[in-house]
């Protein structure tokens, strides 16, 4: 039975109000250090300049929560864990790792010039003890100290499994920062996922770092998502990528998992199944790991034909999919897990195929871009167009109506006007004839009448 606790919903609350007040403060300073991201090709989705350094924010909230709940839990405690090497190893990674971030945000840099600072700060969180030390037999429960139910991995391995994983991660969440609200979202679903498997095997400081980084995850969301008001950054992109790393090997370490990594790879399956992509088909392109291109599957959804948030939220689903067989591969064991897989796959394909075809119907339809996603709505455009035609018609008639009422109205005043101007001609000349004959003028009135004579 899942419990949330008092102390994880301060933890969240704390960071998510943080971070929401933060995100303006990392604006601000993004532009005056001039971290801002200037549309230059075809893989930038904005098109204006963007404040970078976002990732600020989430950072400011998780400190101040995590500070806040750990000390408030027990002071003591918190305070003789400061100085050992388990804490002080991952804080200065953590702080090497954001220091890289705002100076990528700031001056962009190579990826080759990023590895060296990702490869120490994985090295020194697994040289002060947080590292993979084995991995469990398959349909086994993880007990530790039990060698017969896991495969006990040597120092070697066990240095090389960790560093491969913390930079692998670390970098997949910053490959996949590429529609707004995407590497935040999807790093949030994997935080909440984590929390909740460290929940059910009862491990409450895993739980308890995991709700503080979802809080201040979703603090920053509302400036981030769609359209974006501020990027996350190369130093939210890594930040978070590291701390998921950190924190799912540190999960492993306290039988967080039924199956060894198995839990961790599934809840970031997505962005780590894109990076593993794009290097593979940079590979075979014959083009550098390195190197960026319009390649990635929040890419192709937007090329498919989907809106920027509709591609966001379809990767949302699949993300949240895949954290929710972590959950029920951790609760419930492996075959539960793959019933929920099996389960999952035929939504999904018959999902895509849905896509495939409102892809098509907007290509038949390339006049009718709002017509996209309903069919109906096309059937629905011609009554339309008959209905504004025929009101159009009406307007035609009664302009010409008037237009018509108004001509005759000009024409019967120019009528009278003519008239008018005869009659006073008429007058005229009637005077002058009588200036003219005065002795007609005197004559008397009845001189002409019927019956009388002179």
């Amino acid at each position: 039975m899942i419990t949330i606790q008092y102390e994880h919903l301060v933890a969240f609350f704390v960071a998510l109000i943080v971070a929401f007040f933060s995100t303006p403060i990392a604006k601000k300073i993004a532009f005056h250090s001039g971290a801002v991201d200037i549309p230059k090709d075809a893989r930038r989705m904005h098109k204006q300049p963007m404040a970078l350094m976002g990732g600020l924010a989430i950072i400011f909230g998780f400190s101040a929560s995590a500070l806040y709940s750990f000390s408030s839990r027990n002071a003591g405690a918190f305070l003789q864990m400061l100085p050992t090497a388990r804490f002080l190893g991952p804080f200065f990674a953590t702080l090497l790792i954001i220091g890289m971030g705002i100076a990528d945000d700031i001056t962009p840099l190579k990826a080759r010039a990023k590895l060296p600072f990702q490869l120490v700060a994985a090295a020194l969180v697994a040289a002060t003890g947080t590292r993979v030390m084995a991995i469990s037999k398959p349909f086994q429960a993880i007990s530790i100290g039990s060698s017969d139910m896991m495969f006990m991995v040597g120092d070697i391995v066990s240095y090389l499994v960790t560093i491969l994983w913390i930079v692998g991660v670390t970098n997949a969440i910053n490959l996949i920062d590429g529609l707004d609200g995407l590497s935040a979202g999807v790093s949030g679903i994997a935080a909440i996922s984590l929390f909740i498997v460290a929940v059910v095997k009862g491990q409450q400081e895993v739980a308890l770092v995991t709700i503080t980084l979802f809080g201040a995850i979703i603090g920053f969301l509302p400036y981030n998502f769609n359209p974006a008001k501020i990027f996350a950054g190369s130093t939210g992109a890594y930040f978070l990528g590291f701390m998921l790393a950190v924190i799912s090997v540190s999960g492993t370490m306290k039988s967080v998992t039924v199956i060894s990594l198995a839990v961790p790879i599934l809840v970031l399956g997505l962005p780590l199944f894109d990076t593993l992509f794009a290097m593979t088909r940079r590979i075979v392109n014959g083009r550098p790991i390195g190197e960026g291109d319009r390649g990635h599957i929040h890419h192709r959804l937007v090329d498919m034909g989907l809106s920027h948030r509709m591609s966001v939220t379809v990767l949302y689903v699949i993300s949240s999919a895949l954290g929710l067989v972590s959950i029920a591969l951790a609760d419930k064991g492996i075959l539960m897990a793959i019933i929920l897989v099996v389960l999952i796959l035929i939504f999904i394909i018959g999902g895509a195929r849905n896509l495939t075809e409102m892809r098509n119907e907007s290509e038949h339809h390339p006049d009718l871009p709002g017509v996209r996603i309903v069919p109906e709505q096309v059937q629905l455009v011609p009554a339309q167009k008959e209905e504004n035609a025929e009101a159009n018609d009406t307007k035609n008639v009664e302009d010409n109506d008037a237009k018509n009422a108004e001509a005759n109205d000009t024409k019967n005043v120019e009528d009278n006007d003519a008239k008018n101007a005869e009659a006073n001609d008429t007058k005229q000349d009637d005077s002058e004839l009588k200036e003219t004959n005065p002795e007609n003028a005197n004559e008397p009135e009845n001189a002409n009448e019927p019956g009388k004579r002179e």
